[in-house]
């Protein structure tokens, strides 16, 4: 077994290591969410925390881990027969991001199950993980529905496995840390609410911390364990400290002032329901208790607030996630009555790794990507239309429009992709269809189905009692449908011709739209962008809408029409990511008013280009941006070319451009069936 790096070895991260450090002291508090940039030693700390863990106590044979001197009267190995009890390690397990509900929560052996009535049960990881650290890494590319399962597991204190009718139920506590990359998309709030704690992570700017870095992290590569030698006292000392708070946390003293404070600043900051009050006061004991106190000062309610409020403040995937620390110092001293509400400023921390902890460096509350605004009013579309090639005539980015509640937009047929919530699709979860033979371990059992297929040969098998003689073969998979996520590549006209200021702004509202949209159905999005003589991927497939948002909203407008470019540009991402992810299907969505200048036959190139996706049965949609009197309609003949639909501006500022289309045609014709969805 390798030498893990010593905790108390991690340079800087002072807010990463009190949070771990808190949930180790106590696991009530919920858990933590480590969310920064790539290479920031998320996972390292993670590990290194294992380490530190008192070890724990188990009933000898017992799968579940149970503790001796309080074992689960449900447990499936039970009853225990105390006796011959060993100590362990406290474990870290980690959950892979592409794991399986049954290798989560267990599994069931479904033939004993209906054959001999059973109840044989091979443990997952909620069970391996009990009184121990659960460690999911890449948290917010994991499925849905196992996150869901994860975080009730972690409420509950217990994991359920339930197979038609069978059910089985065993603890599982455990310190659950998650760790994750915003870049690659985002938890949905809702999720975000059931991790206790949150800390943002960055590499160090400064010299000396960052040299500091390599050198120890050389060092531990050479010789892992003559290095973790070297930091066995002060590893030894925080596992002392760790025990000695546990044993201090039930004779804290939560008082009156400290709870208004708590309540006062959950308020004041408006965050939903009444979970993050409860974590608060959690957190803030476990800050007095880690700084060997009886009472909780208002500095641990500060602490805590900082540590447990960021990552709910976040409703929607453009709110940047943080606190405003001024308006939090004026409701601390405002709900402050003397009792409890101490500022504990003459009252030192103790040393150790993470004492205290310093205060997560998060800015003041402002709008996510704020637009520069250009002064200038309505641009002649004439003019801009001919700036000259190669970006000539570039104007400022404008601010996006308010946006707007869209309805569903799909696309057509049953596909195979990664769960989500557009189109149709089979799937492990939803609606059951019909059954098929197991192709691999059995995880849905059509009992219908399967008993149909025993019945008629139960004479064969010599069947004298009361139960059905099951085989293998007779077992049938339940198939199911449910929904998707699809990509969504957003191919968008920058020219100068789209560089009227109400015109953009609204487009970029509506794109806007349609990326919340996204993000609500789990889908990935894209964004291409054409201007001047080329185009341009401004981002390239990516679960983070809010990247795709910052860069909508940065995006600058100038130059010539080049549709074709920007549709070959598309159909080259397309390609690329179909070869990464084959099983998921494509929505193109072309913002444009459909003006093609530049170069020999500009419409003409735009319609060869088009005729690559309509023969590819790729679905499409086209965003009319046209305005005035005059329209010549290019963006309606750019739609029949992609085989797709356009839709007018006019129409997508009444919201109506989703609910107009629901099944974009994709294969077997060239056009698209547009039909309102309630």
């Amino acid at each position: 077994m390798s030498t893990p790096y010593p905790f108390t070895a991690l340079v800087g991260q002072d807010d990463l290591r009190l949070a771990l450090l808190l949930n180790a002291v106590s696991p009530a508090v919920g858990g933590v969410l480590v969310r920064g940039e790539k290479g920031t030693a998320k996972s390292t700390a993670v590990r290194a925390l294992s380490a530190l863990l008192p070890q724990v106590p188990v009933v000898a044979g017992c799968r579940f881990s149970c503790d001796p001197a309080a074992a689960d009267p449900a447990c499936p190995d039970g009853p225990h027969d105390i006796g011959g009890d060993c100590v362990r390690d406290a474990r870290m397990v980690e959950l892979p991001v592409g794991a399986s509900e049954d290798r989560l929560v267990g599994a069931l052996d479904i033939e004993r199950a209906l054959a001999e009535g059973v109840k044989a049960f091979e443990p997952g990881l909620l069970a391996d993980a009990h009184r121990g650290i659960l460690y999911v890494d890449e948290v917010n590319l994991l499925h849905d529905h196992l996150v869901d399962l994860l975080l009730d597991a972690a409420a509950m204190g217990a994991s359920y496995v339930e197979r038609e009718g069978v059910s089985v139920r065993h603890a599982a506590r455990f310190l659950l840390v998650g760790t994750m990359n915003p870049e690659e998309g985002e938890l949905r709030p809702q999720l975000l609410d059931r991790f206790g704690l949150t800390v943002e992570v960055a590499a160090s700017r400064e010299t000396d911390q960052r040299v500091e870095v390599v050198r120890r992290r050389l060092a531990y590569d050479d010789d892992a364990e003559g290095f973790a030698a070297r930091w066995r006292d002060e590893e030894s000392a925080v596992r002392g400290r760790i025990v000695a708070a546990r044993a201090l946390l039930p004779h804290v003293r939560l008082g009156d002032g400290a709870l208004r404070q708590i309540a006062a600043t959950c308020a004041a900051f408006e965050v939903d329901g009444m979970r993050a009050d409860i974590v608060m006061a959690r957190t803030a004991t476990a800050l007095a208790a880690w700084a060997g106190r009886e009472d909780v000062l208002a500095e641990d309610v500060r602490q805590a607030a900082l540590l447990a409020l960021p990552h709910r403040r976040r409703r929607n995937p453009f709110d940047a996630p943080g606190l405003d620390e001024d308006k939090l110092d004026d409701t601390l001293e405002q709900s402050s009555d003397g009792d409890g509400g101490d500022r504990g400023d003459d009252d030192p921390d103790p040393d150790g790794p993470g004492g205290g902890g310093k205060p997560p460096e998060s800015g003041p509350d402002a709008p996510s990507s704020p637009g520069s605004q250009n002064e200038a009013g309505q641009e002649d579309e004439s003019s801009t239309a001919q700036a000259p090639a190669g970006g000539g005539g570039e104007q400022q980015a404008v601010r996006a429009a308010e946006p707007f509640r869209t309805k569903m937009l799909s696309v057509p047929g049953l596909g195979e992709g990664a769960a989500g919530r557009r189109s149709r699709a089979r799937t492990e979860h939803g609606r059951t269809t019909g059954a098929r033979r197991p192709q691999g371990a059995l995880t849905k059992l059509h009992l219908a189905a399967t008993v149909q297929a025993a019945a008629p040969h139960q004479r064969a098998r010599g069947r004298s009692g009361r139960g059905l003689v099951v085989r293998r073969d007779d077992l049938r998979q339940a198939t199911r449908e449910g929904r998707e996520g699809n990509l969504v590549l957003f191919v968008v006209d920058a020219s100068g011709s789209m560089a009227a200021r109400q015109r953009m702004s609204a487009v970029k509202g509506a794109v806007l739209s349609l990326l919340l949209d996204a993000y609500q159905r789990r889908d990935k999005v894209g964004l291409v962008t054409f201007r001047g003589t080329s185009a341009d991927v401004a981002l390239p497939p990516t679960s983070s809408v809010d990247a795709a948002a910052a860069r909508l909203e940065s995006l600058p407008t100038g130059g010539r029409t080049p549709v074709a470019a920007g549709l070959l540009k598309a159909h080259e991402v397309l390609r690329v990511e179909r070869l990464r992810d084959p099983a998921r299907r494509p929505l193109v969505v072309v913002v444009t008013d459909g003006r093609a200048t530049g170069g020999p036959e500009p419409v003409a190139q735009a319609g060869r280009a088009a005729r690559l996706f309509g023969a590819a049965g790729v679905a499409s949609v086209v965003v009319d941006c046209e305005s005035g009197p005059v329209r010549l309609g290019l963006a309606g003949q750019l739609a029949g070319e992609l085989g797709g639909t356009a839709v007018t501006l006019d129409e997508l500022r009444a919201e109506s451009i989703a609910g107009l289309v629901k099944d974009v045609q994709g294969s077997g014709s060239r056009m698209t069936r547009m039909r309102s969805v309630a």
